[in-house]
């Protein structure tokens, strides 16, 4: 099973893409796309949009996980978060990709056994559970990594999956 993993964001999007075959999660893919503050806000989700449909197109992931948005700080940053959130949503609905979310600490836990491990400590278990030789870069990318894996870890372990959206 391919699962597509995602950090979603209005100035970054994260994603990584794993694959479960039997016990074993192999690396598939990992890049971040990026809008510019200098676009305005529709072109914006328009390259969101964009970039995220081709990567579905071109990695065929037959299942998401995405982070469950949470935020306690900048309204501002969580209307863009939850709008790119939206055109992400719609592109896997297109293609009929059903979409999990986790928690952060879910994600943590299913990496590093540790709900509350720093990230530091997920990048680099991500680079070594992957077989990777260096930590997936940028942040996001990583982190997207990390959402993808306790995917396939929890769907394995309890043929269940997190929450639907």
């Amino acid at each position: 099973m391919r699962i597509i993993g995602v950090d979603p964001g209005y100035g970054i999007v994260g994603v990584g893409i794993v694959e479960r075959k039997g016990n074993r999660i192999l690396y598939v893919h990992h890049c971040a796309i990026e809008t510019s503050e200098e676009l305005e806000r529709g072109e914006r989700l328009e390259r969101i949009y964009e970039e995220f449909s081709r990567i579905l197109d071109d990695f065929s992931p037959e299942e998401c996980a995405m982070e469950r948005l949470f935020f306690v700080k900048n309204i501002t940053t969580a209307i863009g978060v939850g709008e790119a959130r939206g055109v992400i949503l719609l592109a896997l609905h297109r293609r009929g990709i059903p979409v999990f979310e986790y928690n952060p600490n879910e994600v943590k836990l299913a990496v590093t056994g540790y709900g509350r491990a720093q990230k530091a400590q997920v990048q680099e278990n991500m680079r070594r559970l992957l077989g990777l030789s260096e930590i997936p870069r940028p942040d996001d990318a990583a982190d997207a990594l990390a959402i993808a894996w306790c995917h396939a870890v929890q769907s394995r372990l309890r043929g269940i999956t997190g929450e639907k959206v």
